[in-house]
């Protein structure tokens, strides 16, 4: 069974109720989905919220994928479903951002 990306799906064990409360501790994710009418705001800063408490490594992917399918097949139009898809979405690669260091190399006017 894949995802519509070719991206494997999680094991269905990973949907455990104890796995679910070890990615989400204080069920930030789980009651976003229980708010009518959220905006995608709201799931944007609950979802910030959720990144910087939990205790994953750098690169939390893998559980938002356990979490994503988990809670978005049942709600595919919801904004936290949209926020937790483009949280899996790989990181665009670093660009020169100015200051002194990127014109160093530059010769002198």
């Amino acid at each position: 069974m894949t995802q519509s990306d070719d991206r494997p799906m999680p094991d269905p064990a990973l949907f455990d109720p104890a796995v679910l409360t070890r990615l989400d501790p204080r069920h930030l994710i789980r009651e976003a989905y229980r708010i009518e009418g959220i905006t995608i705001w709201d799931c944007r800063s609950i979802f910030l919220d959720w990144a910087l408490g939990s205790k994953s490594p750098a690169d939390p992917r893998e559980d938002v994928s356990i979490l994503l399918a988990h809670y978005g097949p049942d709600a595919p139009q919801h904004p936290m479903t949209a926020v937790l898809s483009a949280a899996m979405e790989e990181p665009p690669a670093p660009r020169r951002k100015g200051g002194r260091a990127g014109r160093a190399e530059r010769a002198p006017r």
